[in-house]
């Protein structure tokens, strides 16, 4: 059932990316996740060498932190192929 949801959501986010943007372009993706360093240096490995700039920063109490990453993709299948591998790290949260 959730693999139906996903797929349903990708195929409405492709839609919307498509419309609203024109590609190539730079796309803003945030994430969260336990202030775990392995698990934040496995999100920057997904981006590695394609130019990104992260940002990470921590939680008030730092039990979390959020991961902005800002990269330039070729068209909305990119987006949602970093989407789908970030996705496969146990814990994180897409916003």
């Amino acid at each position: 059932m959730a693999e139906k949801n996903s797929d349903a959501f990708y195929s409405k986010l492709k839609d919307q990316l498509t419309a609203t943007s024109s590609w190539p372009s730079n796309y803003l993706y945030k994430f969260i996740v336990l202030s775990d360093q392995e698990k934040i240096k496995a999100i920057h490995k997904i981006f590695d060498n394609m130019g990104a700039v992260i940002e990470s920063k921590k939680s008030k109490k730092g039990k979390y932190t959020s991961v902005s990453i800002t990269v330039n993709l070729k068209n909305p299948d990119e987006v949602i192929a970093k989407y789908k591998e970030v996705g496969a790290i146990e814990g994180v949260i897409s916003l």
